[in-house]
């Protein structure tokens, strides 16, 4: 069953957000309509909002394998990103930042910001024609390093890249380093044992694996000496101040409950379509190219590709249009830069100067997705690059 404005449209947006699964949209509904109290409050409207707040919590922490301590609710990834960063630099005398060129511009931005006001380094790890980093290189950083923080998210949001976070986080352990990953690409798609791998912060967000928007979490590793972003009451324990939204904390926890209750099954399915998609790509469209490592089922996450087109210059303009109009709805990068007429920055790191002038377009799929879907738009993309 469909859950889109346009029912006949086909979404292939997903890393940018995705659909409510109707049972989150359940829960959701019956705690705003019947749990209404403000979870710091003493009396019995408040009290029973708060065991639910804190279930959710513990809920939540179980699938990391951490406390529910550790686990403090914000309005989503960038601000998960935003407190982890700004603190480190701001409580916890980091002095240096090292990042990727190709990460999030929630990391990229606000590492940048604190350079500017805190003078602290910023420093780059090498890639490779992939996008994949350097360990060697990030090693080398480290070591000459006095208090570093290093920001590498887990999966790329426009190549879909998987890194090695395991590595990264020991290798960090070994300098004394703090580990930072945003995650919101890979929470509900792929598990993670923070008790097993040294990472200090993760960041989260609830709309990238059938949650509601506005919600997401950040993992703080205990005793940490984090400060707070937000200043205000002692809620999230004193971590980020402002009255809880019990509804979307609520939806969240019921759809990671069911991203990793259905993991398997519904990993298999999305792979699928996407072995499916980059064969018929590569049997009716052979010219095309795809970015980093995203073909790859093993190296790239398994809900998207990023390809670039045998599109003439002429016509790469109205590529995106002419798929809207088709019904079809996808993306040239990160939703967050949609208004951006400066292309990627990702695929500048990773792309020759030829690929650059190619159309690029990001796929991205879930569980609501089907084989006929596939079809049209393979269909719709050979009728559009043959009439070029």
């Amino acid at each position: 069953m469909r859950y889109f404005c346009n029912m006949n449209a086909i979404y292939l947006d997903n890393a940018a957000t995705t659909a409510l699964r109707p049972e989150v949209v359940d829960v959701m509904t019956k705690v705003l309509s019947e749990q209404f109290g403000n979870p710091s409050s003493t009396h019995s409207f408040g009290r029973t909002s708060k065991s639910l707040l804190e279930q959710c919590r513990k809920n939540i922490a179980k699938h990391f394998n951490v406390s529910a301590a550790e686990i403090v609710f914000t309005s989503g990834g960038t601000e998960a990103d935003n407190l982890a960063l700004r603190s480190s630099v701001r409580d916890l005398g980091v002095t240096e930042i090292i990042t990727t060129k190709i990460e999030h511009h929630a990391v990229l931005h606000t590492a940048e910001q604190l350079q500017n006001e805190y003078n602290v380094d910023l420093k780059y790890v090498e890639l490779d024609d992939l996008g994949f980093i350097n360990y060697q290189h990030l090693e080398s950083l480290l070591k000459a390093s006095k208090k570093a923080v290093v920001s590498l998210m887990h999966i790329n949001n426009e190549i879909g890249n998987i890194l090695d976070i395991e590595r990264v986080a020991k290798l960090c352990k070994s300098y004394n380093a703090l580990f930072h990953t945003d995650s919101v690409q890979s929470v509900g798609h792929y598990t993670t044992d923070l008790k097993a791998i040294p990472i200090d912060f993760l960041a989260a967000s609830a709309h990238k694996f059938h949650g509601p928007k506005g919600v997401g979490f950040c993992f703080i590793r205990k005793e940490s000496g984090l400060k707070p972003l937000i200043f205000g009451g002692e809620q999230e324990r004193g971590y980020r101040a402002g009255t809880e939204g019990l509804h979307n904390i609520v939806g969240m926890d019921k759809a990671l409950e069911m991203a990793y209750t259905n993991l398997d099954t519904e990993k298999a399915q999305v792979s699928a379509l996407k072995t499916y998609f980059v064969e018929q790509l590569n049997l009716k469209l052979p010219e095309c190219h795809f970015n980093g490592a995203s073909a790859c089922m093993t190296t790239a996450t398994y809900t998207l590709i990023n390809v670039a087109l045998p599109v003439t210059a002429e016509k790469a303009a109205m590529l995106q249009f002419q798929l809207d109009l088709k019904g079809i709805a996808c993306s040239k990068g990160s939703a967050c830069q949609s208004g951006s007429t400066t292309g990627s920055h990702v695929l500048k790191e990773v792309s020759t100067v030829q690929i650059l002038k190619r159309p690029s377009i990001r796929f991205s799929l879930s569980i609501y997705n089907k084989k006929a879907d596939i079809d049209y738009v393979i269909n719709t993309l050979v009728e559009f690059t043959s009439s070029s």
